[in-house]
């Protein structure tokens, strides 16, 4: 069955259509790139502006030259060391990148993702070929990790959903700038930036506000729930959620471990949520946890701040982005 629906898939993307498939980070809503209408359709189903850039898919790191032009050393060493896999390397764009997928730059963000159903469909879409993908949501909001995620946003709007489960990393992938010889992360995600720094024996700098070069969930406000979600640090995360209580607003909470002094309330005003004190599953768990508290007529998220160090990073900074519209 997984045979033929990929099949499916290919003729529907040959077509010029839009399809949704899965990858160890999110969900993807892909066009194949030879089809200028089949990328506007993307920017249409989401809302998304047209100079925010899409990610390009394709299978093999061998063809990384035919996407790309003046690949320094370090963007080879990271793809070697890290495709198929949740790393997006930012490299000067070659003639075959239409500018209508980099947001109008003649930079471009490429991966060569590890889902056996995203390699399977970019084997069978043929030998350079690729697919230009975000993730398959609405612009500005939670991505998603799992078919039926994308399904309840976008309904029929999508030719053909490509279930492959829940998404094993749930986080979006990072992306590294190899650009004017400086290696720079523009989106921390599902590769640490440890694990990069010791690949390339080098320190690496994380730059996601500021950069000249527009990145796929970079803004400010990103990775939104409909539901207001405010970040709390220790003792206040307690003391705030009393107060929501106290209040009436039927608040949920985020934690990462079963805490003492939070209980479910009887009322169901106050609903804890405990996440793995883990950053690697309490990123796969994120995005399903924040969808299924914003289907659940919460009039608030509390979400205990993480760690501040660089293991839980990419979470942070995904938690940042999301409450944005709560703190300005």
């Amino acid at each position: 069955m997984v045979n033929e629906q990929i099949t499916a898939a290919v003729a529907s993307l040959r077509k010029g259509n839009v399809i949704a498939f899965p990858t160890e980070t999110v969900y993807g809503l892909g066009a194949d790139i030879s089809h200028p209408k089949a990328i506007q359709k993307i920017f249409d189903i989401k809302g998304r502006p047209p100079d925010h850039p899409l990610i390009v898919h394709f299978a093999k790191s061998a063809e990384l030259e035919f996407w790309a032009e003046n690949i320094p050393t370090t963007a080879l060493m990271l793809a070697k060391h890290f495709w198929p896999g949740p790393l997006t390397l930012i490299l000067p764009k070659s003639r075959h990148i239409p500018l209508s997928v980099t947001g109008g730059q003649d930079t471009v963000g490429l991966r060569v993702p590890s889902h056996p159903v995203a390699l399977r469909l970019l084997e069978e879409l043929g030998g350079y070929k690729a697919i230009a993908a975000p993730s398959a949501n609405r612009f500005g909001f939670v991505s998603p990790t799992s078919a039926d995620h994308v399904k309840k946003e976008f309904g029929d709007r999508i030719d053909i959903i490509l279930d492959g489960g829940s998404c094993e990393v749930g986080l979006e992938s990072t992306i590294v700038s190899c650009i004017d010889n400086e290696v720079a992360i523009l989106r921390p995600g599902g590769i640490s930036v440890l694990s990069i720094e010791n690949v390339l024996k080098q320190k690496i700098f994380v730059r996601s506000h500021g950069n000249s070069i527009r990145a796929p969930g970079s803004l400010t406000s990103h990775y939104a729930t409909t539901t207001p979600l405010e970040i709390c640090h220790g003792e206040s995360l307690f003391l705030r959620s009393s107060i929501l209580l106290q209040q009436g607003i039927r608040t949920a909470v985020i934690v990462r471990s079963v805490r003492e002094d939070f209980v479910q309330d009887a009322n169901n005003k106050l609903h804890c949520v405990f996440m793995p004190n883990d950053p690697v599953r309490f990123g796969r768990d994120l995005y399903a946890t924040l969808r299924r508290l914003d289907n659940e007529n919460f009039q608030q998220i509390l979400v205990e701040a993480p760690p501040d160090n660089l293991e839980w990073l990419a979470i942070a900074d995904r938690l940042n982005r999301a409450s944005y519209s709560f703190y300005k």
